[in-house]
């Protein structure tokens, strides 16, 4: 049985951190109920291309596992249909721009005299009216600033990554609640979110009093612990203990390298080093390194594409409506078998049960 199993969420969440949380609950079991716009529904619907059979495959990526409704909230009938379905939630989960959910009828205020039972989560960008999409997140918490190569201009994560973290926090919070017994609001701001996610690199700044640098696919604080160009492409190294470090040595034939004997002193000779070992890692293919490495336990992977990687991971086939058999990435909680939904196509569905 699905921990969640019998938990009921409203999802009045759009784009991407909201469902995120939200596909993250329904792969826990839970049953999610999503609300849309009627015609347009979620914004990233038409977020493309690419587009599979007419379905965004960026709304296809943090959909599954929902039910469909299609809802104006703007209209007296909406609001008393959101009401409705709020008297039989668990969660509610919004990430409305500030006073909007309040002014649409769907604020904690009033879901709450509802159903006094509710965790009500709210996502926002800054925790206050500000809005907040990944992209300014990242370059406002300071991600950004320290992403991209060294002689470089800052840049954005290749993914949404602060929209992904604050979908676990949202999640995490939200079952913490539950476990509490609910009946509270949780807030998640993905501002505050972002500020967590730079972890050392954000409390190294806090001890120093110094603007951390970009070091590119490099470590700050380890060496080595970064990628090296091979005879075929590029390999990560990951030796990041002294331990490790010796093994490396010993794989690559080099022994001379060990008076670099500790961490420290390896910082401190990171060029001289680094040039080194690359010298080496040039004279075989990543595969071949990869299978060295691995053998005597050094952390290492060749770095790959997106479909080489997909090729090799755990995916899941689900039965689309429309699409018919869609590959999804399975989720890391376990995944349900629910496919994304289409507008609306549990609207009536959804409704008569609270008839029921």
């Amino acid at each position: 049985m699905p921990p969640l199993d019998g938990i009921r969420v409203l999802d009045l969440s759009r784009v991407l951190a909201g469902p995120y949380c939200t596909m993250l609950l329904a792969d826990l079991g839970a049953d999610v109920i999503k609300v849309e716009r009627p015609d347009v529904g979620d914004e990233t619907r038409s977020w493309g291309p690419p587009f599979a059979g007419g379905e965004s495959a960026y709304f296809l990526a943090v959909n599954r596992g929902k039910r469909s409704v299609a809802l104006d909230l703007s209209r007296p009938d909406g609001q008393a249909a959101v009401r409705r379905l709020a008297r039989r939630a668990d969660v509610v989960v919004e990430n409305f721009r500030a006073g909007a959910a309040e002014r649409l009828g769907a604020g904690y205020e009033a879901l709450a005299r509802e159903n006094p039972k509710l965790v009500y989560c709210s996502i926002t960008g800054f925790g206050d009216d500000r809005p907040g999409y990944d992209f300014v997140l990242q370059a406002e918490s300071g991600l950004m600033a320290i992403t991209g190569e060294v002689d470089g201009a800052p840049s954005k994560v290749g993914v949404a990554v602060v929209d992904v973290l604050a979908g676990y926090a949202a999640a995490t919070a939200i079952l913490g609640a539950l476990v509490g017994g609910g009946g509270t609001r949780v807030e998640i701001s993905l501002y505050d979110v972002a500020l967590s996610a730079l972890v050392n690199v954000a409390q190294g700044a806090l001890v120093t009093g110094t603007e951390p640098a970009r070091h590119g696919n490099a470590h700050p604080s380890i060496v080595p612990y970064e990628t090296f160009a091979t005879a075929d492409g590029e390999l990560a190294v990951a030796a990041a203990n002294d331990g490790l470090f010796a093994r490396l040595c010993e794989v690559l034939e080099r022994s001379d390298l060990l008076h670099f004997a500790t961490n420290p002193e390896r910082v401190e000779h990171r060029e001289e080093l680094v040039a080194e070992l690359g010298r080496v890692f040039a004279t075989a293919t990543a595969d071949e390194w990869v299978e060295r490495l691995r053998s005597v336990g050094v952390p290492a992977g060749k770095v790959r594409g997106v479909l080489e990687a997909l090729a090799d991971a755990r995916t899941l086939t689900v039965d689309h409506p429309t699409l018919g058999a869609l590959p999804l990435v399975r989720s890391p909680l376990g995944a349900s078998l629910r496919p994304p939904p289409l507008l609306g196509e549990h609207t009536r569905e959804v409704l008569d049960e609270l008839d029921g």
